[in-house]
């Protein structure tokens, strides 16, 4: 048997030129028409304009409001100019960020879209996110109605999403649920610090606090009986920039932002108030210069 490896294909063998078209304008059709993997789309203003919810936001020019997904308006006519929805998804609250919204959907999936161009940058889950939207197994829910359910879990996305300002470095997300913190650059949605609380500890979504350059978390930590040494309350302090840092505070803390870098900090009426200073990384003496462990600050540096 001889052997002719220069041999030419049968006619038969040969896939006409007219059939090799239509398979390669099949496959561009289907890569073309395949779902999103985050159901993403991006609507002209005149399709499918739904109530919207009371919340929204400016960016750049546009009133930003949450609906079935993110409407975009003019700032200046009132016009609905386009939407951003997922398809089986409700967004639940949103935030500007820069150039960009981040968005927190139902089904506990965070996202982060750029309003100029309309692009999405990114999404992130983050895990248990969605139960505590739904406050499941918590006392009341089962009797809640819907519009109840659905106020409660837009207040609760509300108090998770905390995004910091610093346009200069980078500006940063922090998703702040009970039992999780996750912290992600806004600008590619890299997870860049996450943690939970100690067991029988609690983080605390409507008391944190954001700053340029940190998050601060309070956490709450539940007695045990017979425990001989309980874990007292404290912030946990999440630098932007450098290594984090841990406040020992009252289990009733609370923070209020004074500028880009301070924060206020009432704890009691036995410790009292103080500032710290998240650029330092420490508090602040009577007028904000070198750190002195546990100074009071003086009514002249909140102004």
């Amino acid at each position: 048997m001889s052997f002719n490896p220069l041999r030419s294909l049968s006619p038969r063998s040969v896939l006409p030129a007219a059939a090799v078209l239509l398979v390669l304008a099949a496959g561009a059709a289907a890569h073309a028409n395949r779902p999103e993997p985050f159901g993403d789309q991006v609507l002209p203003g005149a399709s499918d304009v739904s109530p919207v919810g009371a919340q929204s936001a400016s960016s750049g020019g546009l009133e930003l409001r949450v609906g079935p997904g993110m409407e975009a308006y003019s700032a200046a006519t009132g016009e609905l100019l386009w939407s951003y929805r997922r398809e089986g998804a409700t967004a639940l609250h949103l935030t500007p960020v820069g150039d960009d919204a981040v968005v927190v959907w139902d089904d506990g999936m965070v996202t982060a879209v750029n309003t100029a161009d309309r692009s999405v940058r990114w999404h992130r889950g983050v895990p248990g996110l969605t139960d505590w939207l739904n406050a499941a197994g918590e006392p009341g829910a089962d009797a809640r109605t819907e519009e109840q359910r659905r106020a409660v879990m837009a207040q609760r996305a509300a108090k998770a999403l905390h995004p910091s300002a610093d346009r200069v470095n980078d500006a940063f997300v922090t998703v702040v649920i009970p039992g999780l913190l996750m912290g992600f650059r806004e600008r590619d949605g890299d997870l860049r610090f996450n943690s939970r609380p100690p067991a029988g500890c609690v983080f605390d979504p409507e008391r944190a606090a954001q700053t340029d350059d940190a998050s601060l978390v309070p956490r709450v930590c539940t007695p045990t009986p017979g425990a001989t040494r309980q874990l007292p309350g404290g912030v946990m302090v999440f630098s932007l920039t450098d290594r984090g840092n841990f406040l020992n505070t009252g289990p009733d803390v609370v923070m209020r932002p004074l500028d880009g870098h301070r924060v206020r900090i009432e704890d009691g009426p036995v410790i009292g108030g103080w500032v710290y200073d998240t650029a330092l990384g420490a508090r602040e003496t009577a007028c904000g210069a070198s750190a002195v462990p546990f100074a009071v600050t003086s009514a002249t540096c909140e102004k």
